[in-house]
């Protein structure tokens, strides 16, 4: 069993240091002595407050220890036991930290009839009335924009700039960019492929979607470097390109010559 090493937070308070005994004595109003080990330190919690931390023995809560709280009050003799709780400690078996359901959902959870609300403030959105349905729409098009919004066409909300940011730094360092094993041990990268459709948009700089339905990444946003064994110009070496088959074999044995032989 592991000893807890007492911590300081104040001035050890000799009186509830040594109420050892009573702390035990409070603990076992509770918990039957069988649940109840060896005592395994104190910790000084503030001014003439002290937690003692007994073992538990209980099947089931190995690393786990009992926890009993004593203060004395200023110009008080004995000590009053304030709380008797078991905690984990360093070794326990504890369930793991909390996630909420929203941080828990990843690409490929989705079923159909699910639905997953975006937050009215995510930052990866802004509204379309004050950034266009493209953040970088060309000025031309601003007036088009306009009477869109006038007539409450388009979408409420359009990708913010940090939207756009988080997603490529998604795709570039996923299964779609440079680093994919895919894409190492590639002869050529997308962007010399024939079968790169290009984006438009800021978007456009780095990726483009892949149109070869015999590529694993078809109908994919892929980045420039990426690549495959699928590329539109990639060529077998002699030693890779198929054998040729031999040319036929006709038995015209019979039996009487199967006997000669």
């Amino acid at each position: 069993m592991r000893l807890v090493t007492p911590t300081l937070r104040s001035k050890p308070d000799a009186v509830a240091v040594a109420a050892v005994e009573t702390a035990r004595s409070a603990l076992l109003e509770d918990v039957d002595a069988a649940d109840v080990g060896a005592h395994l330190g104190h910790v000084v919690e503030g001014d003439r407050i002290v937690t003692h931390l007994f073992a538990c023995t209980r099947r089931g809560y190995v690393g786990w220890h009992w926890s009993v709280t004593v203060a004395r009050a200023s110009r008080q003799k004995t000590v009053t036991v304030d709380e008797v709780v078991l905690v984990p400690g360093d070794e326990a078996i504890v369930a793991p930290a909390w996630v909420p359901y929203r941080e828990r959902v990843k690409p490929g959870d989705l079923s159909p009839g699910d639905l997953l609300p975006v937050e009215e403030d995510d930052p990866r959105l802004v509204p379309t009335y004050s950034f266009g349905d493209d953040p970088l729409d060309a000025d031309e098009k601003a007036q088009v924009r306009q009477v869109a919004r006038d007539l409450g066409l388009g979408r409420v909300r359009t990708l913010s700039m940090e939207g756009r940011d988080l997603a490529a730094q998604r795709w570039y360092e996923g299964d779609a960019g440079p680093s994919a094993p895919l894409a190492l041990s590639a002869p050529d990268v997308c962007s010399t492929c024939g079968f790169l459709v290009r984006l438009a948009g800021p978007l456009a700089e780095m990726f483009g979607v892949c149109a070869n339905g015999d590529a694993n990444d078809d109908g994919r946003v892929v980045s420039f470097d990426h690549g495959c064994g699928a590329h539109s110009e990639v060529q077998l070496a002699k030693r890779h390109e198929p054998q040729p088959v031999p040319g036929h074999v006709y038995d015209t044995l019979g039996a009487d010559e199967l006997e000669v032989l």
